[in-house]
């Protein structure tokens, strides 16, 4: 069993930047992958960034490169999003994911908006 609690969001204005935190507790493998999905308000959920928690490869939506930095730090088994030049259309709650070797899991979300 994982547990994934984020931590990290808040009100912003536009061009402002976050870092949001995802702490995972339990079993966390070399082939598992860490993401962060968000979903604003009447939208579905979408991807917004993953990385693999051995080799640490990245990907990100069209909408954050050059945005957003998803990183890890193993030892501490915690998966990062930096967020610089936020706009009003990141307003969001960001969830932590983490797709595992053992199963998949979900964090409770945390809000983030962008306003000014």
């Amino acid at each position: 069993q994982v547990q994934l609690v984020e931590s990290g969001g808040g009100l912003v204005q536009p061009g402002g930047s976050l870092r949001l935190s995802c702490a995972a507790s339990g079993s966390i493998l070399s082939v598992d992958v860490m993401a962060w999905y968000r979903q604003a308000p009447g939208k579905q959920r979408e991807l917004v960034a993953t990385i693999t928690i051995g080799a640490g490869r990245t990907n990100y939506v069209d909408s954050v490169k050059g945005r957003f930095t998803i990183s890890r730090d193993n030892a501490k088994n915690t998966v990062y999003l930096q967020m610089n030049s936020l706009k009003p259309e990141d307003t969001a709650v960001y969830y932590c994911n983490l797709d595992g070797f053992h199963g998949n899991y979900w964090g409770q979300g945390t809000q983030v908006t962008v306003s000014s």
